[in-house]
């Protein structure tokens, strides 16, 4: 593997997993290294679980606390300008504010639908359609792809619920028509960036801190991981299967 397909579906919580009827998803646990135990950062909101996502760093140090971006004061390198000098990157998104993880001009692809205007249940499948375009077209190196429904559905009914329920295990039909058409070279990581609880989240709750993290590839021995795992050891994992350098400022490990 040398290359990283990351999946991220927005306010996934891991014990939603077992309560999904698309068989799909506990074949893909079966044959992944995963943790349904990992912790995101805190507050537990969107952009900022991605800022520290992709920057590895806590909201206290990228300074975006809100999903409101704010420039970095003091800024740290993301996953993206860590490998933008040697590999390529690409973006497939329906969640507008995530134009700032990475600055301009270090995207290959950068492709964004708006869920806001068309729904997140329909531009699900356009994100996955698109990135599996993408992967079979270019090939990036790196490639981010953010479906929005789970935290849509739960905002709007409450996680937990039969329509939160039937916003996974929809878009797991897309992370597995976009699994199971990437070359043999990618490492596929699928994640969240947080969980939720009744209509919100944001909180130190397990529900709302709590998220999956999922490893499928051919070099990847299937199985539990068993360390703490946090969402800052993601970017470090992206760069050590692509054989970049971390940001000296980063606070992750990688998984791999």
């Amino acid at each position: 593997m040398n290359k990283v397909a990351l999946i991220l579906l927005d306010g996934l919580r891991p014990d939603a997993l077992a309560l999904c009827k698309n068989p799909y998803i506990q074949e893909l646990l079966k044959n992944s290294l995963h943790t349904l135990a990992a912790r995101t950062v805190f507050p537990s909101v969107t952009l900022p679980c991605h800022m520290s996502l992709f920057h590895s760093v806590d909201p206290m140090r990228h300074g975006v606390t809100t999903n409101i971006y704010t420039p970095q004061v003091r800024p740290v390198n993301g996953i993206v300008e860590q490998v933008g000098p040697t590999k390529t990157a690409a973006m497939i998104y329906d969640w507008e504010e995530l134009r700032d993880l990475s600055r301009p001009g270090n995207m290959l692809i950068n492709t964004f639908f708006s869920g806001k205007q068309m729904t997140f249940e329909k531009t699900a499948g356009m994100v996955g359609d698109a990135s599996i375009r993408c992967i079979q077209q270019m090939q990036p190196d790196f490639i981010f792809i953010y479906m929005g429904w789970p935290d849509s559905a739960g905002h709007g009914h409450g996680w937990m619920g039969e329509e939160y329920i039937r916003s996974v295990e929809e878009s797991f039909k897309q992370v597995e028509k976009i699994i199971n058409t990437l070359p043999e070279e990618y490492l596929a990581i699928v994640t969240a960036d947080h969980g939720g609880h009744d209509r919100i989240h944001g909180t130190d709750l397990d529900e709302d801190m709590l998220i999956p993290v999922i490893l499928k590839g051919k070099d990847i021995e299937p199985g539990i991981l068993e360390h703490p795992v946090s969402i800052l050891d993601i970017a470090p994992t992206v760069t050590k299967v692509l054989g970049c350098e971390n940001a000296p400022e980063w606070e992750g490990t990688s998984l791999l």
